[in-house]
């Protein structure tokens, strides 16, 4: 008997045990544990974010927007087209990007609440995470088209002269544009300001009129006075003038004011007049030569080709009213010693945002630094919501990056420059890059170190590729119009 029951508690306990040796079994199977017991492989880690990019669309639903999308450099390979950066191919150093600030400019920002434009001014110059960084200005030298009225520093009852410059003054400009620079400089002193003039005094002119004429051959070496005067006075002012052009748009005589000065008129003005007055004045401010439109590089060409003119002129500028961005590089092809500078663009009341858009930075932007620029500047920083103050007969459809009434609105000017200004400082070099199919690009190198690629979709569908650097790639998607700034 009792063997019975000793041999029933041995049946109990065995049942008990392989019930316990399935439930275990199965409870390994649920947790995924195989392989006698081994634990499962960690989860991969989770992908790095390589490269920041910040996005404008043409239809403005993103303003310069910074993106949340991961995006990783790998070696997967996959069908889309590459943009490839080589830091080790390098080009111009660049001096910056900006805008003109016009007297209409400094009138209209000058009105904001003293709050108000200081928030705007840091906005615009600071160097914050907030601000776009502009590092570079152009200023009229007198009034251009848009002041709201036609001045010079000399003006003098009609039929006077005066060739001593005796009655010379910065006053038109100290109520409102030279208040505005010295508030910017205090903000960014290593700015770089160019000065242009519209026209001289029309006393030295030989149609007597602020429109059009040119400048008599007896008031040269008084006119190379008047700038040194202006550099002078300027910097007693507090503000350094870095570079001038001797005439804005010397081939065009319609605007008010304006004048006429043909490439033989300015090399002789600069090699017997101007040149040889800063270097008896000691002024180190910079000669830059032309300041008109891509259809006529034939005009510096002639200038440097002038040796005695070439000895004073550091660089030429342009805009692009006429003609292609590629004429900087039949200029630097033949000079190569001598800077370039792109000195305006303007955009129109009646333009649309994602037509300046996709223009402005394929041209203006990509196009003038991919064409050796050192400087790409829009024209007019601010007006009011009426395109005002102009001069009469001046510019009535020129919008500024800014419209300033009650409020300050952004215009696509201030995300054009801005793509450019806030990640690609002075000091920074352009590196190789190609464009692909749609895609306009242009990559520099900042002095920090880090690689910044400008990018254009200029098609009209989405552009999926891949940024390519040291053997590595990210892939990313530019909608149509789209222009983004990718850093890393």
């Amino acid at each position: 008997m009792k063997n019975i029951i000793f041999n029933k508690k041995i049946q109990v306990a065995l049942i008990i045990y392989f019930l316990a040796a399935i439930l275990l079994s199965c409870s390994k199977k649920t947790t995924g544990n195989s392989g006698g017991g081994n634990p499962p492989p960690p989860p991969p880690p989770p992908a790095t974010n390589d490269v920041e990019f910040w996005l404008t669309k043409g239809d403005q639903s993103a303003l310069l927007q910074k993106q949340s999308t991961i995006l990783s450099f790998g070696t997967t390979t996959n069908i889309y087209s590459t943009i490839e950066i080589d830091s080790t191919q390098t080009y111009q150093t660049i001096k910056g990007f900006g805008y003109t600030i016009t007297g209409g400019s400094a009138y209209v920002i000058n009105k904001l609440s003293a709050s108000d434009k200081a928030a705007l001014l840091q906005e615009l110059f600071g160097s914050n995470s907030n601000s776009i960084g502009i590092s570079y200005l152009r200023i009229s030298i007198g009034a251009s088209d848009l002041n709201a009225s036609v001045f010079s520093y000399d003006d003098v009852p009609a039929g006077q002269t005066d060739l001593t410059l005796s009655n010379f003054s910065l006053d038109n400009d100290k109520t409102d544009l030279i208040p505005l620079l010295k508030e910017i400089i205090a903000i960014n002193p290593n700015i770089k300001i160019l000065g242009s003039p519209w026209s001289p005094p029309v006393w030295m002119k030989d149609n007597g009129s602020s429109i059009g004429g040119s400048l008599q051959p007896q008031y040269y070496n008084v006119y190379a006075q008047y700038f040194v005067k202006y550099i002078q006075q300027m910097k007693t002012e507090g503000i350094t003038i870095d570079a001038i052009t001797p005439q804005n748009e010397p081939l065009y005589g319609g605007n008010n004011p304006s004048m006429v000065m043909t490439a033989v008129q300015q090399a002789e003005f600069i090699k017997n007049s101007l040149g040889p007055a800063f270097q008896a004045a000691g002024i180190t401010t910079k000669i830059i030569t032309y300041d008109h439109n891509c259809d006529r590089p034939d005009y510096p060409l002639s200038v440097f080709n002038d040796a005695a003119a070439k000895q004073y002129v550091s660089g030429s500028a342009f805009h692009l009213y006429a003609g292609d961005i590629s004429a900087l590089s039949a200029v630097h092809s033949a000079y190569p010693d001598k800077d370039l500078y792109f000195t305006e663009q303007w955009t129109g009341s009646k333009e649309s945002f994602s037509g300046n858009l996709k223009w402005h930075v394929k041209n203006v932007i990509i196009g003038s630094m991919r064409n050796w620029s050192c400087v790409a500047l829009e024209w007019n920083l601010a007006s009011d919501i009426n395109y005002l103050p102009h001069t009469p007969g001046g510019c009535s459809e020129c919008k500024g990056a800014l419209s300033i009434g009650s409020s300050v609105s952004k215009n696509e000017s201030y995300y054009i420059v801005a793509h450019a200004s806030k990640f690609v400082p002075p000091g920074s070099v352009r590196i190789a890059s190609n464009n692909s199919g749609s895609l306009y690009t242009v990559a520099f190198k900042t002095p920090s170190g880090k690689k910044v690629l400008i990018a254009e979709n200029d098609g009209a569908a989405d552009n999926t590729f891949n940024i390519k650097y040291n053997n590595k790639w990210t892939t990313t998607t530019l909608p149509a119009g789209a222009v983004a700034t990718y850093t890393w």
